[in-house]
Formats: C-alpha cells, sequence, structure tokens
C-alpha cells in the first residue's frame, strides 16, 4: 500500500477528479465528506484501506442502514467508495477492487416534489409585491433580488448551484438566451423570458457597488449562498400559503421541467435544458409524460367515451 496513509490517498482521488475530470467545488466537498466517514469507518475497525474485502464494504453499508441512512444517500455513498477504490486499483495500489462485487441498497424511485403552475405563480406574485411593497429601500432590494432569483429559477430550471454564481454581466446581456457552465465545465444555451430579463434589469439597478456576480453576498464566495437563497425561498412560500416542507430551489427546477413536458416540450429538449449528460437523469419526469399520454387517449380516442 502507498505510503501516504488513508487521508492523503483520499486527496489524491480528490485532486484527479478535480484536474482530470473537472469535478465542481461542491462535488468535490461531498466527495470528502463522504469519504471521511468511510474512512473513519475503516480506522475504527483498524483496516487499511488496501486491505478491506468485500465483506468489509457490506458491513459498511449495513452501518449506514442501522444510522437510518436513506438508500438513496447510502447508494450515493457507495459510489463514491467505488470510485476510490477504482482509482486505488488503476494507480497500480490495489490488486483488486472489493466493491466489484458489492450490490448497491435498493432504491425505491421517488417521484419529485412538484409544484402546479397555481402555485408558482402564486410564488412569484407574493415575491412581486414584497418587492413593490417594501417599507425602504434596502428592503425593496433585498426583495428584489429575491422575486429575481425566482423568475430566473422558474424560467430557466438552473440547478441553484448556477443560479447563485451567476456574473453580473449575465444581467444585462441582450440575447435571449445564458451561456452556462454546469457540471464537469459543460457549457450549454438557456433560453430567456422576457419576464426574468425584466426582472433582471429592476434588480441589477439596485446594485450600487461594483463587483462580478449577479447576486453579491457577504460570503466566502462573495455571491449568495445556496443556503441562504433556499432560507429566504422558504419564508416566500410561507407568505404564499405553501407549506414550506414542499419547497426548495431544486422543486423550482422540478417544476420548470415538469410543466413543459406537460405542455408537450420533448424529453430531450428538457435534458438539454436541465444539463443532464444522460437522459435516463431526465427520465424521472416520464411520469409527467405517461399522464399527458392518458390524458390525451381520453380527450382524442373516439371510443374514450363508449
Amino acid at each position: 500500500m502507498s505510503a501516504m496513509g488513508p487521508q492523503g490517498l483520499m486527496h489524491a482521488y480528490l485532486d484527479m477528479l478535480a484536474a482530470e475530470r473537472g469535478a465542481a467545488a461542491n462535488t468535490l466537498a461531498a466527495y470528502r465528506r463522504d469519504l471521511d466517514d468511510y474512512l473513519a469507518y475503516l480506522a475504527g475497525k483498524r483496516l487499511d484501506p488496501g486491505a478491506v474485502e468485500p465483506a468489509g464494504i457490506r458491513a459498511y453499508l449495513a452501518e449506514l442502514e442501522a444510522r437510518g441512512l436513506k438508500s438513496t444517500s447510502a447508494a450515493r455513498r457507495l459510489s463514491c467508495v467505488r470510485g476510490f477504490h477504482r482509482f486505488l486499483y488503476a494507480e497500480g495500489l490495489l490488486e483488486d477492487d472489493p466493491t466489484a462485487p458489492v450490490s448497491g441498497p435498493k432504491r425505491g424511485r421517488g417521484l419529485p416534489k412538484v409544484l402546479s403552475v397555481a402555485e408558482v405563480d402564486r410564488l412569484l406574485t407574493v415575491a412581486k409585491e414584497a418587492a413593490t411593497k417594501a417599507p425602504n429601500p434596502a428592503e425593496a432590494a433585498r426583495a428584489g433580488r429575491m422575486h429575481c432569483l425566482i423568475e430566473l429559477l422558474y424560467a430557466t430550471g438552473l440547478r441553484v448551484s448556477e443560479l447563485v454564481a451567476l456574473p453580473r454581466a449575465a444581467g444585462s446581456t441582450k440575447e435571449r438566451f445564458l451561456v452556462v457552465r454546469g457540471k464537469g465545465g459543460r457549457e450549454r444555451l438557456v433560453p430567456l423570458t422576457e419576464v426574468a430579463r425584466s426582472a433582471m434589469a429592476a434588480h441589477l439597478a439596485t446594485l450600487t457597488a461594483p463587483g462580478p456576480w449577479l447576486f453579491p453576498a457577504d460570503s466566502e464566495t462573495g455571491h449568495l449562498t445556496r443556503q441562504a437563497f433556499a432560507r429566504d425561498l422558504k419564508a416566500v412560500a410561507a407568505a404564499a400559503g405553501i407549506r414550506t416542507d414542499r419547497i426548495s430551489p431544486h422543486v423550482l427546477r422540478h417544476a420548470f421541467a415538469s410543466h413543459l413536458l406537460q405542455n408537450g416540450a420533448d424529453l430531450r429538449v428538457v435534458q438539454e435544458l436541465l444539463g443532464h449528460a444522460d437522459i435516463s437523469t431526465t427520465q424521472i419526469y416520464t411520469h409527467v409524460l405517461d399522464e399527458r399520454l392518458k390524458q390525451m387517449v381520453r380527450d382524442l380516442h373516439p371510443l374514450a367515451g363508449a
């Protein structure tokens, strides 16, 4: 086994993900947390990563289940551990891959939480009214930023990490689309609605200090954090009479995709707009297509009412 030790091996793996695969900072942070947990488990069993056998991997998964970790989270953790051991094997640090014969936890196919068109409309109305009725300029600017964020997210289906890190130049674009750099450094074109462009223009007018970000904030990155946006979004949802456990930035991304499909968009088009590398990721929305097909048969088939 390498003289680097478990932590050194983990950092070598993360460096490879960053350099060769263009993994984003958020992805690397998630992998680091998962591997820290895995290596702590091995240390508790006095095992070296190079000495783990398939039974040890299965025992780790059993412990995750005993902790109450959801099957989806455990499957993600196993995926990270697999990647780590495959890296060690590819580097010649292991004679074989102990994760190869290990099956992942069974996962039920959950449907994404989706808001109705009426609920999204109510959310946008409340956000816009908060901006126009704010008692002072500072509150108006904060509420206007929130309205802009919601309009943009529902209009584009951006990932929340892509949204909060938009450059300021995006807000003044004369184009009818944004160029977004997503996961793995892949770029894609995202169409912009006139409403979203108007919301950005109104928000830009409130920014007085220069800077590179469309949504600047006093944070380590210099822009609004995902957590702050998610928190403020729940406050707007509560004001709109929407249960806060039903709302998150990702739910609005789901609403964007589902509402497009409900209105006849092609699944491949939605895949491109969402920035999914694989169509299988987008296929979670096939429940929307299934319902639309059923409705078409009920409405259009000559014998449907017989």
